[in-house]
């Protein structure tokens, strides 16, 4: 094999993409994947996760899960027939800081990503071993619709799959060690949305420190309590990486790995992306900090742009969905900046009254004065889409005042965004 100019170690969203758009550029690629290409996203997560949001029953969800991951993962395998790119079934590790080894083979080359995500974590309770047990993955393989679930953990994966399996017929209990679900989102929003999956009759027990599994009253106990960095096996010693406390890759701005040794010893330029180097686990994300390396790489990232600059969005895909992009009112107050807040609520739209979901309400911030939009959260039908419109604008440095005279589709739920605008 010639000596490539870029190994990438993961062929998730992260390390497909980061192979795709080097191809584009001419660089030549090989990619080791240890699984099935496509990473947690596609297989154990976000897609099969939604196949059941949208299904009637679950048994539909189970049979068209599948169907579905297969169909994307043929599409990232014929991505990843590029003719510059070389994909590599196996185990990779680092043999030193610019060379890796995949089952056998020894392959160097000037660029290094590490893409390798993530997997889930578990509390260290004495009686974890308990056949009940299962994490996102495993729950995803069940046959069988649990009688009775507990979840323990309130964040994104454990308040997506209580709305679900509630829908399905589960009996479901949400156990949270914090006051409040979704850390994330502004409190407010959380705490309606809460209170509205509870009233459809979803236990909660917030505040609460799960010490044993022996007295929860459940046929499966579903542990969604945070994720870790994928990074065994990887021999990160080899390239001169240490790890951080929270098991994570550091990295700078550039998203290199933190040491860089490239001008030191002339060893490889190591980078990490994605879920690995913990910034912000969302597949999104990943794909642009690949796009961003690829660009740093071949010389086409423009001086002015900086990754802050651009927000990362997020949604929550329950019933009905929650979404944010900025800082919540709460992370505004304690960091004593200066803003903003205007309300718009689900209620008082055409298009929803019309879908029948009217129940939802958008909080958006800004700069003083109808100044700059600096974040929204919300809940309601389509909560995702309304937000990714408050993000472009971010993107754009828009004006509340400017947003008041963009003119929006009637009916359309995104009129929700300008109602706010003209509080």
């Amino acid at each position: 094999m010639t000596t490539p100019d870029l190994i990438i170690i993961g062929a998730g969203p992260g390390g497909y993409r980061a192979a795709e758009h080097a191809a584009r550029h001419g660089l030549k690629v090989v990619i080791a994947e240890r699984d099935e290409v496509g990473g947690t996203c596609l297989n154990r997560g976000c897609i099969p996760t939604k196949t059941y949001v949208h299904a009637a029953t679950f048994e539909e969800a189970v049979e068209r899960q599948q169907q579905v991951v297969t169909q994307l993962r043929t599409g990232v395998e014929t991505i990843l027939a590029h003719p510059n790119i070389t994909l590599l079934r196996g185990e990779a590790r680092f043999v030193s800081p610019q060379a890796v080894s995949v089952g056998g083979d020894t392959i160097a080359a000037p660029n290094i990503i590490i893409a390798t995500g993530s997997t889930a974590k578990l509390l260290p309770l004495p009686d974890i071993a308990d056949p009940r047990v299962v994490t996102s993955t495993e729950l995803l393989q069940l046959t069988t619709l649990p009688r009775k679930l507990c979840i323990i953990g309130a964040g994104v994966i454990g308040m997506e799959f209580a709305s679900v399996f509630h829908r399905f017929g589960s009996e479901v209990t949400v156990m949270e060690y914090l006051k409040e679900c979704l850390p994330m989102l502004d409190s407010d929003i959380a705490k309606r949305l809460r209170k509205l999956l509870e009233k459809r009759g979803i236990n909660f027990k917030m505040k609460t420190a799960v010490q044993g599994l022996a007295d929860i009253d459940a046929d499966v106990i579903l542990m969604a309590t945070g994720r870790k960095a994928n990074t065994e096996g990887l021999n990160l010693e080899a390239a001169g990486i240490t790890l951080a406390p929270d098991g994570t890759i550091p990295v700078d701005d550039h998203f290199r790995a933190v040491p860089d040794l490239s001008e030191e010893t002339g060893s490889a330029a190591i980078f990490a992306i994605g879920d690995v180097n913990g910034r912000q686990m969302l597949a999104h994300a990943a794909e642009m900090q690949a796009k961003r390396v690829i660009d740093e790489i071949v010389g086409t990232l423009r001086p002015t742009e900086e990754w802050g600059e651009n927000p990362i969005p997020a949604a929550i895909f329950t019933e009905p969905e929650a979404a944010c992009v900025g800082p919540s009112e709460d992370q505004l107050k304690a960091q004593g900046t200066p803003y903003e807040c205007r309300k718009a609520f689900w209620r008082a739209n055409g298009k929803a009254l019309t879908m029948g979901q009217t129940e939802g309400m958008l909080k958006l911030f800004s700069e003083p004065d109808a100044g700059r939009i600096i974040g929204c959260h919300a809940y309601g039908a389509h909560a995702a889409d309304i937000v990714q419109e408050a993000s472009v604008l971010m993107c754009c440095n828009a004006t509340v005042e400017q947003l008041r005279y963009m003119v929006h589709i009637h009916p359309t739920l995104g009129e929700i965004l300008l109602t706010a605008a003209e509080q």
